[in-house]
């Protein structure tokens, strides 16, 4: 197949149903505060050594790395599927597909804000909170709190959560939505299991990684009107710059050459006879129009005129 023919293919492609974009809900305001609490209750327990701190050290020294190492290899790999540059740049590119056969920069837009809002949300409490991650951990039983550590929340976690959730918050049809959502859980939760069983981070981590996530993905229907007013103000100043272009400049003959003479077309010089209007009054009448006539047709020639020949007596009565 041919490229052109390819690309004209993909051009005639129709834009996608208009799919009403998601709004701040009820149920997702609800599901939006619940989850928040969640976040704050995760937190809470981890700064007064609660079971979870206790819950965190018994699975580290249970290390499940020593106890199934044939899954060591493999999971070194699926652990990937959570990490930010990676995962950001596979789905940006399928995006940025999407946005170019359909004519729109909204899921770029909003795999934009998804992540703008993770890194500065999750950024801010890895360094605000500042936990050691199990292999730097120096006292059994304590929760590790505001030393020099970045582990609390897991950002592989709520990574996964998000860049995958992105793909089932754009969908277009309840199909895709639900096959997509089944697809981000179960990255989701692999990916943070993963980070358990490496020994990469508590399990407190893991939890709170999957609220973060999951806050970043409720909260983006109050982006929505912002993403929206982005998305039409670059649009209308790409099509007015497509259609501000300048064209190519004319051609000019080379120096030296003379240029084409323009074609001229020949002068009739004989005149042509027009049509006598019916004059009242006679042979009386239509002399005088005649005689007005030659005065003014020997005016108007370029070249002086015969004189007219004399009139006899005889023509006279």
């Amino acid at each position: 197949m041919r490229i052109d023919r390819f690309f004209a293919r993909l051009e005639q492609e129709p834009r996608p149903p208009d799919v009403p974009t998601p709004v701040m809900s009820r149920t997702r305001l609800g599901l939006l505060w619940l989850t928040a609490g969640i976040y704050a209750a995760i937190v809470a327990a981890v700064c007064v050594t609660s079971w979870l701190v206790r819950l965190d050290w018994q699975v580290m020294l249970f290390r499940p790395y020593k106890q199934w190492p044939e899954l060591h290899a493999f999971l070194d790999y699926f652990v990937v599927l959570g990490q930010r540059g990676p995962t950001a740049v596979l789905i940006a590119a399928w995006l940025g597909w999407r946005c170019w056969r359909q004519r729109t920069l909204r899921p770029l837009l909003v795999l934009a804000s998804a992540l703008l809002l993770l890194n500065l949300s999750v950024g801010a409490a890895k360094f605000g909170m500042a936990r050691e991650g199990p292999h730097y951990a120096t006292t059994i039983g304590s929760n590790e709190m505001w030393l020099t550590g970045d582990i609390f929340p897991s950002g592989h976690t709520a990574n996964a959560v998000v860049t995958w959730g992105i793909l089932a918050y754009l969908a277009t049809t309840p199909t895709a939505r639900r096959t997509l959502s089944v697809i981000a859980s179960v990255f989701a939760l692999g990916v943070g299991t993963t980070t358990v069983y490496l020994g990469t981070h508590w399990v407190s981590d893991v939890l709170l990684g999957w609220a973060a996530g999951l806050l970043i993905l409720l909260a983006l229907p109050w982006c929505e009107p912002l993403i929206t007013k982005t998305n039409t103000t670059v649009l209308r100043y790409w099509d007015r710059a497509r259609r501000t272009r300048v064209a190519p400049p004319e051609e000019r003959p080379a120096a030296g050459t003379r240029p084409k003479p323009l074609p001229v077309t020949p002068l009739d010089d004989e005149p042509r006879p027009h049509p006598q209007p019916a004059v009242a009054g006679g042979r009386a009448g239509a002399g005088r129009l005649a005689k007005a006539a030659g005065r003014s047709a020997g005016a108007s020639r370029p070249y002086p005129s015969h004189p007219e020949q004399p009139v006899g007596p005889a023509g006279r009565r």
